[in-house]
């Protein structure tokens, strides 16, 4: 626990001066590649838990998907969620998996002065493609709770595996309460 914590200390003295939704998402996104350090190939991949059989790979690369996609604008300017990239060798490959996080903490850290410009986003909600009106930090921040909620399931994933995973707050969104603050309240 001590090791990760140092490590986002280190990355908060490092992007001191970055826009604080573009720090979040390094930040969060941190835990992604801490993950991958620990895990091997066979535990990534691993997808023999219930009930949906799904594995630590599949969520990260879901992940990873869309914060690509949603730093890549379409040829009409605009920026089609329903489009990713979906390479299954991200589920099963660390190295795979690091090579494509290290694309988008790349890309991530050069979107700094379009943070509050208006996009469009093309995304479908169940009904159908359909484009709305936002803001990149919006999405951007959208992409930070995505993978924190990912995060979580990836958790429950590594507990029925028997994985240890040495961070406290993995898969909690900041604003949810500690045990200690929710036990002093009741």
């Amino acid at each position: 626990m001590l090791r990760i914590n140092f490590i986002n200390q280190l990355i908060l003295i490092k992007f001191v001066d970055m826009n604080n939704i573009i720090q979040s998402s390094l930040l969060t996104l941190q835990k992604s590649k801490t993950l991958l350090i620990k895990l091997s190939n066979e535990e990534l991949s691993d997808a023999s838990v219930s009930p949906y059989y799904s594995s630590v790979g599949s969520h990260l690369r879901h992940i990873f998907d869309f914060y690509y996609c949603s730093l890549e604008f379409n040829s009409e300017g605009k920026i089609d969620l329903t489009s990713r990239k979906r390479d299954l060798t991200v589920e099963s490959c660390c190295d795979s998996a690091t090579d494509y996080l290290n694309k988008i903490i790349k890309k991530l850290q050069a979107v700094e002065e379009n943070i509050k410009d208006s996009i469009i986003v093309i995304d479908d909600l169940g009904c159908g493609k359909i484009e709305m009106d936002y803001t990149y930090s919006a999405l951007l921040s959208q992409a930070n709770s995505h993978t924190i909620h990912h995060y979580a399931i990836i958790g429950y994933i590594l507990d029925r595996l028997n994985i240890t995973f040495e961070d406290s707050n993995f898969g909690y969104n900041p604003t949810t309460p500690i045990k200690e603050e929710v036990l002093l309240k009741s």
